[in-house]
């Protein structure tokens, strides 16, 4: 699966984010950046990005995913 596919997928499910996907194999790190995040759990994060991913991850399509979500706040910090 192409990375511009998953990055398709999450932003269908998370209107308004800005995603990024690297793959490597069938591995894939997917970075997602919006105010949906705000005042939410790491783990609550990363359920929202895999429910938009599950089906894919389901039929070993994506075999190890690595979600990170950001609120726009957050990832300013970290860009320094």
């Amino acid at each position: 699966m192409e990375a511009t596919e998953v990055a398709e997928l999450v932003k269908e499910a998370l209107p308004g984010c800005e995603v990024e996907v690297q793959v490597d194999g069938n591995h894939y790190l997917v970075v997602v950046v919006g105010d949906v995040f705000e005042g939410l759990p790491t783990i609550k994060r990363q359920q929202l990005i895999n429910k938009a991913l599950f089906q894919h991850i389901l039929d070993g399509t994506i075999h190890a995913l690595h979600p990170k979500a950001f609120t726009p706040a957050e990832w300013a910090a970290r860009q320094g």
